[in-house]
């Protein structure tokens, strides 16, 4: 797929037989951190515990439909990395609405726990976020960040755009934290990408030059750096 393509959804593949359709079934369920990507996002429904308001509630898919979402995976509640994550994005919360992104947080703990988590953790004072309750590991399953032999999820980031196809994922390993800060980056580069039809080249930023490859990409090809130079693309 070329980079001038636009969004366009992987279409799944349609078994033939009901054994072939076991065999996809069964590799959906085995692996892990498989991408997305290009994908529509899986549907879901849960629990969930609004800091907002202080109050319990559900949360699903439907929701979030026609509105650019982040769902944000966590491993667990009254850990260590998990709280300045999640205080993070919390921090850059006015920036998320102002570009009206959605952010769900979710975990494998209960709703329960999710509030007496919010409830007594120092760096969550004054949290805003919506935090999703995945105790069955159904829905961390079904985003593939899924760690089975230690019921949690692994660190995993969806962005996810107003179609609910799946542009941006990032997973890592539960030890180091993610930057918020390129995270908005990210979400200001789709977002431009989507609206103008242009591309954004590493570490593109709102002001800085895009490749305009709807317009002129016969003329662009094998001549980017004709175009932008790598001292524009670092600066």
């Amino acid at each position: 797929m070329a980079c001038d393509t636009g969004v366009q959804p992987i279409k799944e593949t349609e078994a033939t037989s009901e054994e072939a359709n076991n065999e996809i079934q069964n590799n959906k369920e085995v692996k892990m951190s498989s991408s997305l990507v290009l994908r529509k996002a899986p549907e879901f429904k849960m629990d969930a515990y609004d800091s907002k308001t202080g109050h319990y509630t559900e949360v699903s898919s439907e929701d979030y439909k026609g509105k650019w979402t982040v769902v944000c995976f966590y491993p667990a509640d009254f850990t260590f990395v998990c709280p300045t994550e999640i205080a993070a994005m919390n921090a850059m919360y006015d920036e998320f609405q102002d570009l009206n992104v959605e952010i769900l947080a979710v975990s494998t703990d209960t709703k329960f726990s999710h509030k007496r988590f919010v409830e007594t953790e120092p760096i969550l004072k004054g949290l805003q976020l919506t935090i999703g309750a995945d105790p069955t590991g159904t829905v961390s399953r079904a985003f593939g960040v899924m760690i089975e032999e230690e019921g949690i999820a692994l660190r995993g980031r969806f962005l996810i755009n107003p179609e609910g196809t799946v542009v941006a994922q990032e997973v890592q390993a539960p030890m180091v934290g993610r930057n918020v800060h390129e995270f908005i980056r990210q979400v200001q580069a789709w977002q431009h990408a989507t609206e103008t039809g242009e591309v954004c080249p590493a570490g593109w930023r709102p002001g800085k030059k895009t490749l305009p490859v709807n317009t002129d990409s016969e003329k662009m090809t094998g001549r980017v750096g004709d175009y932008i130079t790598i001292e524009e693309i670092m600066s």
